[in-house]
């Protein structure tokens, strides 16, 4: 009775998984196509977990709450998860910004949203949307956020330049974008801060600041996000050259 009992469980989640699946898509039209820009001059690395490391040692290092802090992330925002994962950082921005704001937990895995979409509906969490995109382009509605988060993963995006690129527009003016990264070559699960500074400051991104984080969580870089005026056409997008980042 219990094997039939768990066979039942099982399948009943499974069933439910692929309903979150098929109801998850794009939150808004398509960008620039890849196409139009120039491809990294350095290594990407694979997808290979949802999550970098697990949450009781993350929860240890303040890891969420560090990122907060620095970026000022506060109830009313609507804040994008970039690269959301298993969602540790979904989970927690969900209470900060409250029932007045939002979080757009985006991937472009539809399973890790699935996923994801599952454990949020478990927590009774009714302010986290969800968003698929594309290795080019996150899909996001225009003006839509006030802060975006891209928590190790930034060195697995396919197409950083054409991302960045698409990721403006749905930028508020002032937002900030967050990159939380480790000084380590991309094949490596990193991004030397220079690379990223390089790469970001190709497409108008502006450095605000560099903060180290504690312990092994690495640095989290802000940036401002060009305007329409300053963004750059994507034919003047110059790649960066090795694993340093140089033009």
């Amino acid at each position: 009775m219990r094997a039939r009992a768990s066979a039942v469980i099982l399948v009943a989640a499974l069933v439910a998984a692929s309903a979150c699946a098929a109801e998850i898509g794009y939150l808004g039209p398509p960008g620039v196509p890849a196409t139009e820009f120039p491809a990294p001059q350095r290594p990407v690395a694979p997808i290979v977990s949802p999550s970098r490391s697990g949450e009781e040692r993350r929860n240890l290092l303040n890891e969420d709450g560090q990122i907060v802090g620095i970026l000022g992330i506060k109830a009313g925002m609507t804040v994008g998860d970039i690269g959301a994962g298993s969602g540790f950082h979904t989970i927690r921005l969900s209470p900060i910004v409250g029932p007045t704001g939002s979080v757009i937990a985006e991937d472009v895995r539809r399973d890790y949203l699935a996923e994801l979409a599952q454990r949020v509906a478990q927590l009774k969490l009714t302010n986290v949307v969800f968003a698929l995109g594309e290795p080019h382009d996150p899909r996001l509605p225009a003006a839509s956020l006030d802060a975006a988060i891209l928590v190790h993963m930034y060195h697995e995006i396919a197409q950083p330049y054409a991302f960045l690129y698409n990721l403006a527009p749905a930028l508020k003016p002032g937002a900030r974008v967050g990159i939380v990264d480790l000084e380590q070559p991309t094949e490596r699960h990193g991004t030397p801060i220079e690379l990223l500074r390089c790469e970001l400051s190709a497409v108008g991104y502006r450095e605000i600041a560099i903060h180290q984080l504690a312990d092994d969580s690495g640095y989290l870089a802000v940036f401002s996000p060009p305007g329409l005026v300053d963004r750059k056409a994507p034919r003047d997008i110059v790649a960066c050259s090795g694993r340093t980042g140089t033009r």
